[in-house]
């Protein structure tokens, strides 16, 4: 196996794992400290997350999701149902907030696997080969 075949990141398999909240490089340790604050470092492998620039893509990506789902349900429920404007000035603020939460710290880890697995940012690096 050569050099090149040994060092390939599958962007797949990194942003999958990141999603789950999982460090893209091992897999075995958390890849946030907080809600959004990645760890510094891998515990596990010592990969460095600080220089990842995630920044506003992951809330972009979340906005665009829910768009396309809260929209066609608010229409779908409409049809069927038809709540009142109090119920519905309620429920769907409500429920766009919650997915919104929700889905964002693993849009933002997947985001960030991507970033490792195609060396974007500093990943890879000869000053940082993680």
């Amino acid at each position: 196996m050569t050099h090149q075949a040994a060092t390939i990141r599958s962007a797949r398999h990194a942003m999958l794992t990141g999603f789950r909240g999982r460090c893209p490089a091992c897999g075995q340790t958390r890849l946030f400290g907080r809600y959004l604050k990645p760890m510094a470092v891998c515990s596990a492998c010592g990969q460095d997350w600080t220089h990842q620039r995630a920044d506003d893509f992951p809330a972009y990506i979340v906005i665009l999701l829910l768009g396309h789902l809260i929209v066609p349900l608010v229409v779908e429920v409409n049809r069927w149902f038809a709540p009142s404007m109090m119920v519905q000035m309620i429920l769907w603020p409500t429920l766009t907030a919650v997915l919104a939460l929700l889905l964002l710290q693993p849009v933002k880890g997947a985001v960030i696997g991507l970033q490792w697995a195609k060396r974007m940012h500093g990943f890879g690096s000869p000053a940082n080969p993680g």
